[in-house]
């Protein structure tokens, strides 16, 4: 099934959004373009029909991230307005292009969403044992709760011991730059 209009504008912006990210020189338009590209990857992850990862990228890339880094702008010195462009960071756009040209090779490769030929389907076995075990095993009812708290329970540990150990760096940071003012 080839990708519609939605999707390919919606790409475009993503990309551009990647783009200008590691091209502008001025950290408030790098973080007000990185909040956009975040919440264009959110709507990105709603059109495959994964909510819940669309939901936290909303709320963590575009929300608490933005936030916290508008923040440390407003503690910090920002460069004069005449140096936003005044040169390019060329290996962060190659970077950024490679890994663009890596992601859309890969993307080609991938089935359709809702394909009978995604590897989901070679094992359906799998599927079904989460679907019908989850509660047994985790007492959750909710199969996608029982997966990400009881299945796979250290990597959700992990996620959110690295975003506490974000907050608490930012925090640190933005709390030592107010004393080394007064």
């Amino acid at each position: 099934m080839a990708p519609g209009v939605i999707e390919l504008v919606l790409f475009g912006f993503v990309l551009a959004t990647a783009l200008a990210t590691a091209a502008f020189k001025d950290t408030l338009a790098t973080i007000i373009v990185f909040a956009a590209y975040s919440l264009g990857m959110a709507i990105y992850y709603a059109l495959l029909l994964a909510p819940d990862v669309a939901m936290t990228e909303a709320a963590i890339g575009a929300g608490v991230t933005t936030l916290l880094l508008l923040l440390t702008v407003a503690k910090t010195v920002r460069p004069g307005r005449d140096e936003v462009f005044e040169r390019v960071h060329w290996p962060g756009i190659l970077v950024a292009g490679g890994l663009t040209v890596a992601v859309l090779v890969t993307v080609a490769e991938f089935p359709a969403v809702g394909s009978p030929d995604a590897p989901i389907w070679s094992h359906p076995e799998v599927t079904q044992y989460y679907i019908a075990e989850a509660y047994h095993d985790t007492g959750v009812e909710n199969a996608v709760t029982a997966v990400l708290a009881g299945y796979r329970g250290f990597d959700t540990f992990g996620e959110a011991v690295v975003v506490f150990a974000a907050g608490v760096a930012s925090l640190v940071v933005l709390h030592s730059e107010v004393f080394t003012r007064e």
